[in-house]
């Protein structure tokens, strides 16, 4: 399981976490996103779509990660070995200035 989570469950103050394979099947999660598969379609979604958009003009260039910010967390996703990692973290203090 360890070689799964990549170090994803040792991130300081993360409140959660999703595995995600490349079709969308939730392997591994904790807390706030434990078992969340609702959101983890949303995620495989999302990934699905900005994988389509091109960073360079030569189109060789796709994100690897992605942030996506709400009014008390970000959601931050990254893409690595054929899986989808997400990870919920609070927002900074400086963020969190709405």
């Amino acid at each position: 399981m360890a070689h799964l989570l990549m170090g994803i469950d040792k991130i300081t103050d993360q409140q959660g976490y999703l595995v995600i394979s490349n079709e969308g099947a939730v392997l591994a999660s904790s807390g706030d996103l434990e078992n969340d598969e609702r959101l983890a379609n949303h995620i495989t979604n999302l990934v699905q779509i900005a994988s389509k958009i091109p960073i360079a003009k030569s189109g060789a260039l796709y994100f690897r990660r992605l942030t996506v910010t709400f009014k008390e967390f970000n959601l931050l996703i990254t893409l690595s070995n054929q899986r989808i990692y997400a990870v919920k973290r609070p927002l900074s203090k400086t963020e969190n200035l709405s």
